[in-house]
C-alpha cells in the first residue's frame, strides 16, 4: 500500500509539471541509479489491476530482464513478449534503475507497400511503432506519456536513426528485430551505454525480408548465445495469452513454419545455449484469482485486464 501511494504521489507530481523539464533537469528519483533493486515484482499497472506473467516461459522471461543487460525474447504472436518487454521497461524507469526508455522497431511492411505517408516524422513513423505505443497507453496515461516523449524521457525511434548515438541509463527495446538485417542487428546492440540494458524481441515465423536468411534475429543467436550477460528466451505456441483461437491458429501454422530453413538455423544455434534462469519465487502478485470466463471490457485506469498477450 505504501509502494502504490508513493507512485500516486509520483504520478499526480508528473502531471502537475513538478518534474520540470527532463530534457535538461531530470529528477533525483530518476537518475538514482543506485535506487531500489528489482526484486521481482513490477509496479506496473493496466486497466487498475497489476500487470504479470501468465505462464511460466513468461515467469521465466522476466527473470531473464531483471538479471541480464541484453535479453532475446522469440516466440509467436500472442506471447506477451512485447508487452511484458514494455511493462519491464515502464518498471525501471518508476523505480529508478534507468533515466529513459528507448522503444525502437524496424520501418519493414508485412508484404505490401504503404507507399508514401503525409506528414511529419511522428506521422510518418507512427504505423511502424503503434504496437509498442498500444502497449504504453495500457500503462501510463496519455498526459504522463506525452510529457514524458516532449522531454525524452520516452522515445519512439525508427531503427534507422539510433546509428551513431550511445544510450546511457536507458531500457531499450527493439520489437520486431526478426526484420533487421545482420548489419542493423549489430548497430543496435552496440549502440548501449553505461547502466543501459536491452530487450530484443522477434518472431522468425514472420520475417519480412527479402532474403530471410539475412535476418539479423537469428545470426544474434548464433554469435550471442553463449555471451556473458545475455539470455534467450524461446516462448511457444502455449504461453500466448490471447483470444484462445489464436493459440490454435498459431498450432495449425506451426509445424510448416518451424520446417523453414530459418527457423531451424535459429534451432540449431540455440541447441547449446545455456538454460534460461529459473524465478526464485513467484512473483508477489501472481496468486491466482477467480477472474469471470469473460472479463470486463478495457476501461483505462480502472477496470478490466489487458493481460500479457502483446
Amino acid at each position: 500500500m505504501e509502494a502504490e501511494e508513493q507512485l500516486e504521489r509520483r504520478h499526480s507530481a508528473e502531471l502537475s509539471g513538478e518534474y520540470g523539464s527532463h530534457r535538461h533537469e531530470p529528477p533525483a528519483a530518476l537518475v538514482d541509479l543506485g535506487g531500489p533493486a528489482w526484486s521481482g515484482t513490477m509496479q506496473v499497472y493496466a486497466g487498475g489491476r497489476p500487470v504479470r506473467p501468465k505462464t511460466q516461459n513468461q515467469r521465466v522471461y522476466l527473470e531473464a530482464i531483471r538479471r541480464h543487460d541484453l535479453v532475446f525474447g522469440i516466440g509467436p504472436a500472442g506471447t506477451g513478449k512485447t508487452y511484458l518487454a514494455v511493462a519491464a521497461a515502464v518498471h525501471l524507469l518508476k523505480i529508478g534503475r534507468v533515466q529513459r526508455v528507448v522503444l525502437a522497431r524496424p520501418a519493414v511492411e508485412a508484404g505490401e507497400r504503404l507507399g508514401f505517408l503525409p506528414g511529419g516524422l511522428e506521422e510518418k513513423v507512427n504505423p511502424y511503432l503503434r504496437p509498442l505505443l498500444d502497449a504504453l497507453h495500457d500503462m501510463l496515461d496519455y498526459p504522463t506519456i506525452r510529457r514524458f516523449m516532449e522531454n525524452d524521457v520516452i522515445e519512439l525511434s525508427p531503427l534507422a536513426f539510433m546509428r551513431g548515438r550511445t544510450l546511457n541509463n536507458a531500457a531499450v527495446i527493439l520489437d520486431e528485430a526478426q526484420n533487421t538485417t545482420k548489419g542493423q542487428m549489430k548497430m543496435f546492440l552496440t549502440r548501449l551505454g553505461h547502466g543501459s540494458r536491452a530487450i530484443v524481441t522477434g518472431d522468425t515465423t514472420q520475417i519480412d525480408l527479402p532474403d530471410p536468411t539475412e535476418s539479423g534475429l537469428v545470426d544474434a543467436a548464433r554469435r550471442l548465445r553463449r555471451g556473458k550477460g545475455v539470455s534467450f528466451i524461446q516462448l511457444q505456441g502455449e504461453d500466448v495469452v490471447r483470444h484462445e483461437l489464436v493459440q490454435r491458429i498459431v498450432e495449425a501454422y506451426g509445424e510448416e513454419e518451424r520446417a523453414r530453413p530459418h527457423a531451424a538455423a535459429l534451432r540449431e544455434a540455440l541447441a547449446d545455449a545455456p538454460p534460461p534462469p529459473e524465478p526464485p519465487v513467484p512473483f508477489a502478485d501472481e496468486e491466482e484469482e477467480d477472474e469471470p470466463e469473460h472479463p470486463p471490457a478495457y476501461v483505462r485506469g480502472r477496470r478490466g485486464d489487458r493481460g500479457a498477450g502483446s
